[in-house]
């Protein structure tokens, strides 16, 4: 697709907001007749990226005049944005969609829409259509900025709207959004998938890589900045190949520069790199941006050459292992997380011990690891098979111990430490009811009042877990 067809033009985005309008007429009606404001829940499953969707979806409900429910059980709208990595999360998004027939029964005037990557699959969208009569909106990722115009339909003619056409993805700008808080932002820099890894259903339900503006990310961030906001989270299925077959003057290294060089007290993280895609400059920006994390999400996936490139990875071990040893000596200390799937189609003992080795190697701070769960349409799916679950659940077992080892010794480490948080939230801990993130990204539990949430302090480390740290606020 040609650079200048990437975007959504701003006649289309005109007429989805003469569609927010009318929207906010009708509610605003209802609110005289009945007294009460309609409201509206959105649910998210996934990604980041999926939640920074969520984000605009419940901006432009906000703009048709809904007001936020705290529940499914309370909603005049319920909307599903949903996840198509793994089989699991399908069927959990299937599970509550049936659970809100019984809502849909006591209130027939509910509208239940269901979207995100899920949808965008023919089968699934299908299926939503045949055995679910009472979800009344089904829209792809594609069809995100269309919300206003679907509603409206549903609305004014109630018969049941689909939007799922297979088409290329475009780029919609000045999207509202209603953020969680301005603690942390979300901001997508491109969209969609060129990889096309032979496990993966991304490219197919996100579509073909797309950059946003330079410019427009910006603007975007300055104006998170301007509310406050500490952590700026870059966000791209591979940020890498951010710029690529565009005339931009900036590939992602020169973006992440661009942002960490701007005026305000924050700290920028991004993700995911794709390991074919970082590079040295990658790694050189992170060395010389103060404002950029000390952390790296590099996912591997495996450590064994002949199941990456059965993956369609396109790199090797040995290619992962130096780059990680550049960002090591560029930046000492640097905290590195991955993914890595067990149990791929012909996945041996050998290929596995070959992944244990690169874990051990690595020493990654964390580790999200999955039992490889196939997906129809993937190349992946159709591989001979014939491991046994059982064999697969062993080896998975295997992997955590190790990885639970090395974050024990890693955190264990830290105790007696100081260092730089950003506390982000209210922790399940009445002796330390503060969550916060160091700058390498761990999880600490802080022994502070949370007056302090949405700031940066100190913290002290008194002890650890393989999964998070504790710690005391300390005084500059």
């Amino acid at each position: 697709m040609k650079n200048q067809e990437v975007f959504v033009t701003p006649q289309e985005l005109a007429r989805q907001r003469e569609f927010t309008e009318r929207i906010a007429k009708l509610n605003d009606e209802y609110t005289a007749r009945y007294g009460r404001r309609r409201s509206a829940f959105v649910d998210c499953y996934g990604c980041q990226q999926n939640e920074a969707d969520a984000e605009c979806m419940r901006g432009m409900l906000r703009e048709m005049g809904y007001e936020p429910a705290k529940d499914e059980q309370d909603a005049d709208v319920v909307l599903l944005n949903t996840c198509a990595v793994r089989e699991h999360a399908e069927m959990r998004v299937l599970g509550n969609v049936g659970a809100l027939s019984h809502c849909k029964k006591a209130r027939p005037d509910m509208i239940i829409g269901v979207g995100g990557c899920m949808t965008q699959q023919t089968a699934m969208a299908e299926k939503l259509k045949k055995s679910f009569p009472y979800v009344d909106i089904v829209f792809g990722t594609h069809a995100l900025w269309r919300l206003p115009e679907l509603i409206y339909q549903k609305l004014t003619f109630g018969r049941r709207v689909f939007d799922v056409e297979d088409e290329d993805g475009r780029i919609a700008e000045g999207l509202p959004v209603q953020r969680k808080d301005y603690i942390r932002g979300w901001v997508s820099v491109m969209y969609g998938c060129n990889n096309f890894c032979s496990y993966c259903i991304v490219p197919y339900v996100r579509g073909r890589e797309r950059s946003r503006r330079p410019e427009d990310i910006l603007n975007e961030v300055r104006g998170l900045i301007e509310k406050g906001c500490r952590e700026i989270n870059l966000l791209g299925q591979n940020v890498n190949s951010y710029g690529h077959g565009t005339d931009y003057a900036m590939d992602f290294p020169d973006l992440l520069r661009a942002v960490a060089q701007l005026p305000g007290d924050f700290i920028v993280r991004f993700m995911t790199s794709h390991p074919k895609d970082a590079t040295r400059k990658l790694i050189d920006t992170m060395a010389d941006c103060e404002k950029i994390a000390p952390q790296l999400h590099l996912p591997v996936q495996s450590g064994s050459d002949r199941i990456l490139k059965e993956m369609n990875r396109r790199y090797t071990a040995a290619q992962y292992l130096e780059l990680i040893d550049y960002a090591r000596a560029r930046i000492p200390n640097i905290a590195f997380t991955s993914d890595i799937i067990v149990g791929f189609p012909g996945e041996t003992l050998e290929d596995f011990e070959q992944t244990l080795a690169l874990v051990e190697r690595v020493r990654y701070h964390a580790l999200f690891t999955f039992l490889y769960s196939p997906r129809g349409g993937t190349p992946a799916a159709s591989m001979p098979d014939d491991t046994p679950h059982e064999e697969k659940q062993r080896r998975f077992e295997r992997l955590c111990q190790v990885q639970n080892a090395i974050s024990e010794q890693i955190h264990a480490a830290c105790v007696g430490q100081t260092c730089r948080v950003l506390c982000e939230s209210k922790s399940r801990f009445d002796a330390f009811p503060v969550a916060a993130r160091t700058d390498t990204g761990r999880v600490v539990y802080l022994a502070a009042d949370p007056k302090e949430i949405g700031t940066f302090c100190r913290a002290h480390i008194v002890r650890a877990s393989p999964w998070a740290l504790f710690g005391e606020k300390v005084e500059d």
